[in-house]
């Protein structure tokens, strides 16, 4: 008679030497795309059928890719010239150079499917994209955007914020085409500088938070406002958020103003956004305050990353590596000791998972198996060597290697 094993039926898979963040070296398994046993490595000099053999590789969860524009990029297109603007930071004048180019870039699809894995290649395997929708391009870019997230579900989890990239108030039709992004499929409602842009706070807040609690979706505002006006509407964002009780639901992405006022407002204003659960996206901008990270996390504010821009109109910059964006904010934050390098990680980890809600996320029993394994002993090491040498799992099978695409 002839043998079998019982992992075909169930479509089970063994790692064997994995590096556990805890520098314990760990024998998995997989079972329906999840991780069904841990247990310390058995070290035996036949590894079983099928089984894969880390040889000690560091395991680190699937990247979060917090915040992303996956239809204004240009990677994989012709290279665009960055435009500056006539009188400093002008995000007006930035939307403008925007539209410009993008008449003139190759088909949005192939472009966004040029970002995406690129992401995923580096090991992002859940994404938040924020997709433009405003009275000139109505609802094209939400439709081309869904249209590959359907292409890519199996590869990557995307979720989508309908973002009114040209104001709301300022551009007539575009509450009413947020509220059908949402109807299409996006999950979250966007928002943008309703004091700078749309010069009405109360009136721009209250179309996103209405639209939300129509649909029980999820916000995301764009907040490049500085100083006290941009506390100001932070200020306002979170009572809201905390008086509908929908803590964990609400992002902040930017929020430059928290790296531009003094440390007594910093300290209230983290206080105020733990109290609420709203969340602050970061990307360490070049030239631009950023979010003190350690202060807000130690303010017990969910503090989470994204690459933002990738080689876009606002700038030409962004690799869709995770890792190097960690990297980057432990750099720009005077992160030297482990356990800052590894909250660094933590910020396009773990906070990241949690900032989008995703279930299931870790190298834990009955976890999904997403997971990156590279060439590092501990995480501290990984996140100043970002090393490129690097596997990438989706639900226990590899998906990339060496930064690119294998299914």
């Amino acid at each position: 008679m002839p043998s079998f094993s019982m992992d075909c039926i169930v479509n089970r898979t063994r790692f064997l030497n994995a590096k556990l963040a805890d520098g314990t070296l760990a024998d998995l398994t997989v079972a329906a795309g999840r991780f069904s046993a841990i247990a310390p490595a058995a070290n035996t000099a036949t590894p079983p059928a099928g089984a894969i053999d880390l040889a000690g590789q560091l395991v680190l969860p699937a990247f979060v890719e917090g915040h992303i524009h996956l239809d204004t990029s240009f990677y994989g297109d012709a290279w665009r010239p960055h435009i500056p603007c006539t009188n400093g930071f002008d995000v007006r004048e930035r939307v403008a150079f925007q539209m410009r180019n993008l008449e003139q870039a190759a088909p949005m699809a192939e472009r966004a499917k040029n970002q995406l894995e690129l992401c995923v290649g580096n090991g992002s395997l859940a994404m938040r994209s924020h997709v433009m929708v405003d009275a000139d391009v109505g609802l094209k870019h939400v439709e081309t955007i869904l249209a590959v997230r359907e292409k890519y579900r199996d590869l990557v989890d995307v979720q989508l914020v309908a973002f009114p990239q040209s104001g709301i108030l300022s551009s007539p039709g575009t509450a009413e085409l947020l509220d059908e992004a949402l109807k299409l499929g996006c999950d979250l409602i966007g928002g943008l500088d309703p004091a700078s842009f749309d010069r009405d706070v109360d009136g721009h807040l209250d179309v996103v938070f209405g639209l939300a609690e129509r649909h029980g979706a999820g916000i995301d505002i764009h907040l490049h406002d500085g100083g006290t006006l941009g506390l100001f509407e932070i200020e306002e964002i979170a009572a809201r958020a905390k008086a509908l009780g929908i803590g964990g639901k609400v992002a902040i992405s930017h929020a430059y103003a928290l790296g531009d006022i003094s440390p007594d407002a910093l300290a209230k204003a983290g206080e105020m956004l733990a109290a609420s659960g709203v969340a602050i996206m970061t990307n360490a901008p070049g030239n631009h305050p950023f979010p003190p990270v350690a202060a807000l996390r130690k303010a017990g504010v969910t503090v989470f990353a994204g690459s933002d821009n990738i080689r876009d109109s606002w700038w030409p910059y962004g690799d869709g590596d995770m890792l190097n964006r960690a990297n980057m904010i432990g750099y720009r934050s005077g992160f030297y000791e482990d356990w800052e390098l590894e909250s660094a990680h933590d910020l396009a980890s773990h906070a990241g998972a949690k900032a989008l809600g995703l279930e299931g996320y870790g190298i834990a029993v009955g976890a999904k198996a997403d997971f990156v394994a590279l060439k590092a002993e501990h995480v501290p090491e990984a996140v100043v060597a970002v090393p490129k040498e690097r596997t990438v799992y989706r639900a226990g099978r590899e998906v990339a290697r060496q930064g690119r695409m294998t299914r």
